[in-house]
C-alpha cells in the first residue's frame, strides 16, 4: 500500500456550506440540509470541520469531457443541459459545484492516511461524463478515483452506493472498467426512469422495509470483499426514509443506521480506506433528513475508534 495508515481521534469532516449557492424560492432542493447537518455535527462535538477546497478544473477532467467541464464552468451550457442539472446557473452554482468535488478529494485524502474520511456534501451520482442530471454536474466520486489513479496508481475501487435512486452516473462512468465495481442498491420504480449497468444493481420495490432492505443488503456485500479494492467509497443518501417525499421506501433511522453500520464494519474489518460522501436526502421536515446523515457520521466516527 503506498500511503501511511493511522487511526484519528478526532475524525476531520469536509464542509461546502460557507460557499452560498443561490436557489430561487420555492425550489425543491433542499440546500439547507448542509448547513443543518454541519450545526448538529458541532453541537455534538469529537469533529473537527474544515471548509472544502475548490477543485482544480484539469483534476475534474481526469473524469468528464473537458468540453463540458469548461462549458458548465464559464456559463455556456444549452438551456436543455441546465433544465437536466436542475439548478440554475450562476457564479455560486460553480463554486458550490467545485467545493463539493474539492470536499471528496480531501475526504479521499483523509481515508488514506486515517482509515475514514467523509465529506458534509458530494455523492452526486447522477452526473454522466459529458452532461449533469438530478442536481448533479460533476460526478465527485468519479472525480477522486481518476485522480488516485493520477496520483497513487491506485487500480482497484469500489462504489457502494446506497441512494435511494440507482447510481446511473457513475454506472454509465465506469460502464468499460473492470477495475472500479459499482454496486447501487435503489428504488426499482423511481428515478432515473432510464436505468443503466451497474457492476451489481439490486432493484428493491416500493415500500420495502428495514428487514428485507438489510437482508438483500447483507447478502451483496461480500461481493465487495470478492472483488478486493484498494478503496471503498460509500454513497450514503438518505432518501430511503419512509418520509422522504422522493423516496419511496419504508425505511426508518434506526434502519439506516444499521445499514451503515453493514458498510462501515465491512471496510474495518477488512483494512480497506472508506470515504463517506452525502446523497440524496428531502424528507418534511427537512430536519428529519439531517438528523439522518447525522448518524452516518456518529455511525462512523463510533466504529472506527473502536479497536477492528
Amino acid at each position: 500500500m503506498p500511503y501511511p495508515v493511522s487511526t484519528v481521534r478526532s475524525p476531520r469532516l469536509v464542509y461546502t456550506d460557507h460557499y452560498e449557492l443561490p436557489l430561487p424560492a420555492g425550489h425543491r432542493f433542499p440546500i439547507e440540509k448542509y448547513r443543518l447537518l454541519r450545526e448538529l455535527l458541532e453541537a455534538d462535538g469529537g469533529f473537527t470541520f474544515e471548509p472544502a477546497p475548490l477543485a482544480g478544473i484539469s483534476t475534474i477532467e481526469l473524469a468528464h469531457d473537458p468540453e463540458y467541464v469548461r462549458s458548465f464552468v464559464t456559463g455556456r451550457l444549452s438551456e436543455s443541459a441546465i433544465r437536466r442539472i436542475g439548478f440554475p446557473w450562476s457564479e455560486g452554482l460553480v463554486k458550490r459545484t467545485l467545493a463539493s468535488v474539492g470536499s471528496t478529494l480531501a475526504a479521499t485524502q483523509e481515508a488514506l492516511q486515517h482509515r475514514w474520511g467523509g465529506t458534509l456534501a458530494g455523492g452526486t451520482h447522477h452526473a454522466f461524463r459529458g452532461e449533469g442530471s438530478g442536481f448533479c454536474v460533476f460526478n465527485d466520486i468519479a472525480v477522486a478515483i481518476a485522480w488516485l489513479r493520477a496520483e497513487y496508481e491506485m487500480r482497484r475501487a469500489a462504489v457502494v452506493d446506497l441512494d435511494v435512486h440507482q447510481g446511473d452516473g457513475t454506472a454509465e462512468i465506469f460502464r468499460d472498467d473492470t477495475h472500479v465495481l459499482t454496486l447501487s442498491v435503489h428504488c426499482k420504480n423511481n428515478f432515473p426512469l432510464r436505468k443503466q449497468q451497474s457492476t451489481i444493481d439490486v432493484e428493491l420495490e416500493a415500500e420495502t422495509g428495514d428487514d428485507a432492505y438489510l437482508a438483500a443488503l447483507a447478502g451483496v456485500l461480500p461481493k465487495i470483499i470478492e472483488f478486493r479494492p484498494e478503496i471503498i467509497f460509500y454513497q450514503s443518501g438518505v432518501d430511503g426514509l419512509a418520509e422522504d417525499r422522493l423516496g419511496k421506501l419504508a425505511l426508518t433511522q434506526s434502519g439506516l443506521i444499521e445499514r451503515d453500520r453493514q458498510v462501515m464494519k465491512l471496510a474495518q474489518a477488512n483494512a480497506i480506506p472508506l470515504v463517506i460522501t452525502l446523497g440524496g436526502g428531502y424528507a418534511q421536515p427537512i430536519h428529519r433528513t439531517a438528523e439522518a446523515h447525522a448518524n452516518t457520521f456518529r455511525t462512523a466516527r463510533e466504529i472506527f475508534l473502536s479497536r477492528p
